[in-house]
Formats: structure tokens, sequence, C-alpha cells
């Protein structure tokens, strides 16, 4: 009989599980959605009960597809959403809904954060002060809450708040410490220097632990609840992008991630060394002991394509969209598109600028424009590409492409003469939850690495080569691209009306 892993994704809109095999064959999948709260505008909360109920569900739901994994579960971790906050009083229930990490009511605290941490900001945590991020969260909540916050006695992130519901013990680990603001990325600490800075107690910091660490065994009445009849161990899990990253074999410095999504996300593991990015990159602790990784985000990548498809070609599906680009010239002849349809975050960091067509004449068909658009969205995600190339010395020998852009072969193929890089496809995608599944896998000795788990979980689907004499056009294409954020940054901070 076979012996099963359960990996737990805590997203944003859904919980998703799923439950692996040794031999690394997915056996179950469920997912149970959950609303987001928008009490006003810019504000996005969750109610963590939401949570709860979903891990239920899905737990269930896949007990009832496998009975086997009644008595055959060995391990469970988590992958969860990054940033989100969840605030818990001394009888270790929430005071307030999670404030989720696509609120964006902190402007004034990041500035804040700024101005009284100056360059300590970058040097300890590695990041800038964004909105997204958890210390901005707590401060908003001291300031505009100040009787909430007088109950506070410990503060959480969504998935260690759901390994602390199945457990009772609470911590969280490093890859989703590192995204709250508050973690000395490099001395793997709560800082001091942050804690004194803000007034925030340290009694109300979980303990930190790595990733693969035991962080318990699933609470008896859970378990009959539930229906699962053996003790099973939990681990500490990771943030979602960290997850996703192991999740798509991610294991060496040289292979990078190209994650298209609504958001896209450009990501590179890094080994044991510490890289400085001054910032313009995030730069987060991994979920492999003692190593790293370095992200960049593209805020609207598959979301450009979905407003362009909608607004312009509402009658057309995806596939008929795309289907004509392949006969188009290499840069839209003369047409770009940048996708800052809601501002950016790397490399500007500018939540003002907007997006923009340049060039367009009346010879441009449909296929130009959202030839324009695919081509927008990867020069993009190359911002980032560049960066850890510049900065970092970075030499991607490999590119791994998910999401949306990994559901067209065209696009494929333009992501691999614009990177100029090989792109590999993976035959099924799980992403964070397969990272979570690895995680216990590891964490319950199983495999004695990521990387041996990979080669077990992990299987690769096409390949795709760059095409030099494309590659050397879009090296133009692209230093073209780039002259288009300066051009209108003025113009669209000058907004009419």
């Amino acid at each position: 009989m076979n012996n099963y892993v359960l990996g737990i994704d805590l997203g944003t809109s859904s919980l998703k599980g799923l439950l692996i095999s040794k031999d690394g064959k997915v056996v179950a999948t469920s997912s149970s959605d959950y609303c987001v709260i928008h009490p006003k505008a810019g504000f996005s909360e969750q109610d963590p009960q939401e949570w709860i109920n979903a891990a239920k569900n899905v737990i269930k739901q896949i007990l009832t597809k496998v009975p086997s994994a009644k008595t055959n579960i060995e391990a469970i971790s988590f992958s969860g959403q990054m940033h989100s906050l969840v605030l818990l009083d001394k009888n270790d229930k929430p005071v307030r809904n999670a404030i989720l990490w696509n609120d964006v009511r902190t402007t004034k605290e990041c500035l804040y954060i700024t101005e009284k941490l100056g360059k300590d900001l970058i040097k300890i945590t590695k990041n800038r002060a964004l909105e997204g991020f958890t210390l901005p969260k707590i401060l908003w909540v001291m300031l505009n809450e100040p009787n909430v916050w007088k109950k506070v006695c410990c503060f959480l992130l969504p998935k260690d708040y759901l390994g602390f519901w199945f457990t009772g013990n609470k911590q969280m680990e490093f890859s989703d410490a590192a995204g709250t603001l508050l973690l000395d990325i490099e001395k793997k600490i709560w800082s001091s220097r942050i804690a004194k800075t803000f007034d925030i107690s340290k009694n109300l910091y979980p303990k930190l632990v790595n990733s693969t660490d035991k962080i318990g065994i699933i609470k008896k009445e859970i378990a009959k609840e539930l229906g699962i009849e053996n003790e099973i161990p939990l681990y500490a899990g990771g943030a979602d992008n960290a997850c996703a990253a192991v999740g798509s074999g991610i294991t060496l410095e040289n292979v990078g991630l190209c994650s298209i999504g609504t958001s896209g996300v450009f990501l590179s593991y890094e080994s044991s060394t510490i890289k400085d990015y001054g910032g313009r990159l995030h730069f987060f602790n991994h979920v492999v002991k003692d190593c790293y990784y370095s992200m960049g985000v593209t805020l609207s990548a598959g979301n450009s394509l979905n407003w362009f498809k909608k607004t312009f070609a509402d009658n057309l599906s995806f596939e008929e969209l795309l289907k004509g680009i392949d006969d188009i010239a290499i840069g839209s002849d003369n047409l770009l598109f940048t996708p800052y349809l809601v501002g950016e975050r790397t490399p500007y960091a500018d939540s003002q600028i907007r997006g923009s067509f340049i060039g367009m004449d009346v010879n441009h068909t449909i296929s130009h424009f959202t030839r324009a658009v695919v081509e927008g969205i990867t020069f993009s995600l190359k911002d980032s590409m560049e960066i850890m190339q510049k900065d970092a010395g970075k030499k991607f020998e490999r590119i791994v492409s998910v999401g949306g852009g990994a559901q067209n072969k065209n696009w494929l193929q333009i992501q691999a003469d614009i990177f100029n890089s090989t792109i590999t496809t993976l035959t099924i995608e799980q992403g964070p939850s397969l990272g979570a599944a690895m995680i216990a896998a590891v964490g319950v000795g199983w495999y004695k690495d990521f990387k041996s788990c990979a080669d077990k979980f992990v299987s690769f689907g096409d390949v795709f080569q760059p095409n030099q004499k494309r590659a050397e056009k879009y090296k133009d294409v692209y230093e073209l691209y780039k002259q288009v954020y300066p051009s209108t940054r003025g113009i669209c901070k000058n907004k009419i009306g």
C-alpha cells in the first residue's frame, strides 16, 4: 500500500491540497474557494476562519477520493500567500480580519519606514518598504486601530496560522519571515533595530524555524473530525514563491523561473552567498536551508493580455487571439507595449506609471497589437533577469516557464529569443502545493534534499531553444522598450482632473 505526503497551498482566493505518493505520483487534488473582503477602496482582507474551513473541506474531499490516505499520510506541510498579517489575542484568537498582501492602504507607513530606517532598511532586510509587506500593516493597525492593537499578543502569517491550528504550536519559518520587513535576512534573526525603532515588543514575535522543521503532530480532535486515523507530523512549510520555485525544479543557480499569471515573476535560486541588489529586486531566505532566492515582479503580466482581449477582442478565444502572432515580425513592426496598467514593481517601484502603446500606425492589425502585448510582458520580466545578470553576474543556462505564458508555443519561443536562453516547460504544473508536498517529503526523510526530491517529483516538458538571429534583433527592440518608461513617467504623474 502507498504512503503519501500532503501539500497544502493557502492562496489568496482558494486553498489547494495535493496528495502525492513516494514515487512522485499525484494521487489526488482538491481545492476550496473563499472570499476576499474589500471594506474600502484599496483594502483587502480575509477572515482566517475561512482558511480553516477550506482546509477541512479539502482534506475531507481527498480522504473520500483516496480512503487509504486515512492511515497512510506520513507528513503534511504548507505553502502560503506571503506578507498577509494575522493578529492574535491572549486566547490565540484573531483580533481582526487578516490584512492581505495585495492591500495598498499603507503608503504613508512605507514612507515612514524608509525615513526612519534609511539605508539600514535594505542593509537589514534586503528589500524596500512596499505596501504588500507585513511591517507597514502592523504600523497601520498601531496607528489607526489602537484599541485592536492593545489586544495583540502575537502576529503570524497565513500558513503559519494554519500550522498553529493543526498543532497548537506557533512559529514562522524563514522564507515567509523574510517578507515581513522585520527579519535580519543574513543573520536569520528578528531585527532588534527594527523592533526598537517602531516599538514592537519582542514578545509578539513567533519563534523562527526552518521550512523542513517539524512543528508538531496533528491534534487528536482535528484528526478525528477529519477522519484521519494515524498520527501525522507537520512541517513548517514556506512562502508561496519559494515553494513554487522548488515545485518547478529550480534547485540550481543557473536555472531561472519565469511565471506568468495575473502578475509575473522572474525568480532565481541563490546559494548561501548574499547578493546585493540594492533593493531593486526582492531578496528572501529560501525554503532550502541557508539559501536564498531573488525575485522581480511585473504587476500586470497575464493581466495585460486579459485586459487587451476583453477590451479589443472579446469575441476571440485566447488560442484564436494568439494564433496570428507568429506571422508578425520581431518588434511587431515598430509597435511597443509597456505592461504598466496598475503601476510597476520591478525595476521601477512606481505606483503612478501607466501602460502605453508606442508607434501605432494604420498598417497595424490585431495580431500586431497582440504580439506587442506578449513582447512587452516578456520584456518587463527581462528587466528583472537583466538586474540579476548585471548586478550578480548570473548566467542562465535554462529557464523554466510556467503559468499562462507556458500555454502557447509561439509565446514560449518569444521567451527563448528575448531571454536568449533555453526555455523548458513542465509536463504538469502544480505550483506552490507541489513545493509544500516536497517540503513534507524532505522533512519526513523520504529524500535527503530538494534536488533529489525534485528529480522524482518534477517532470519537464517541451524545450525551446533561442534563435540567435532573432535574439540579436530582440536586443535592439529591448533597448527601445527601456526608453519608454523614462519618456512617459512625467506624463503619467501629471494626471488631468
